[in-house]
């Protein structure tokens, strides 16, 4: 009988075999909506005054990358499990001739190698649903940001919309696993990514989450008629 990985090794060997057409996938597949939320996150971060940035489940350094370029004088630390994604994240940063502004490191959440107090934000986009544990990641969050720094998480959610509600999971569920299986050849991981949204706790939950990990101030706007949702706090 085979031994059952642990669910951080699982979401780790996942995103390493998916890691060379990722970029790709997420854009068609998100008709790239994606990178109207993630300048919304930018926005965001800029009004808040953040320098210093942690960005976790920086996957292929998407958000890592919007924020050096948006954000004037700011250095960011993109950190992730993954190193297949790191690799693909490394090109990015080269290419956009970030390699001075923004650190790339292998790490899981719950346990960060970084000073406490060291940051003026964090940052998980799309990736929080994939941590094994939410609440021991979000506890070890706010010992490395500073006080009176932010926390700020953009992740899918359902929307409360019944007709909207409907689409979204038709194409969630049918759509993108057949589309996302043809060009990765990697059915289970596009399977997988709809139904951890589906677990993932609604988004009045995960803001009493986000507060009993000791934030507080949370916020939250809904995005795309609820398709995500970004959650602002404070330490």
């Amino acid at each position: 009988m085979s031994e059952v990985k642990p669910q951080t090794e699982q979401v780790k060997q996942m995103f390493d075999d998916i890691a060379p057409t990722y970029d790709r996938l997420n854009h068609i597949l998100s008709l790239s909506i994606d990178k109207l939320w993630r300048r919304r996150v930018v926005k965001s971060l800029r009004k808040l005054g953040a320098k210093e940035i942690l960005d976790i489940a920086t996957g292929t350094g998407d958000l890592a990358i919007a924020m050096a370029e948006k954000i004037e004088g700011s250095t960011i630390c993109g950190a992730d499990l993954s190193p297949e994604m790191l690799a693909v994240a490394r090109r990015k940063v080269a290419k956009a001739g970030l390699e001075s502004r923004i650190t790339l490191m292998e790490g899981n959440a719950e346990k960060l190698e970084l000073q406490s107090e060291s940051v003026d934000a964090v940052t998980i986009a799309f990736g929080i649903r994939n941590f094994e544990n939410k609440e021991s990641c979000l506890i070890e969050l706010r010992r490395i940001l500073r006080q009176g720094g932010h926390l700020v998480i953009l992740e899918f959610s359902n929307p409360k919309s019944k007709l909207i509600g409907w689409f979204y999971r038709l194409y969630s569920h049918k759509i993108l696993p057949w589309v996302g299986g043809l060009i990765s050849r990697n059915r289970s991981a596009y399977e997988y990514l709809p139904a951890s949204v589906d677990s993932f706790p609604n988004p009045e939950l995960f803001s009493q989450i986000i507060e009993s990990a000791g934030f507080t101030m949370v916020k939250r706007r809904s995005q795309s008629f609820g398709i995500a949702q970004i959650y602002i706090a404070q330490k």
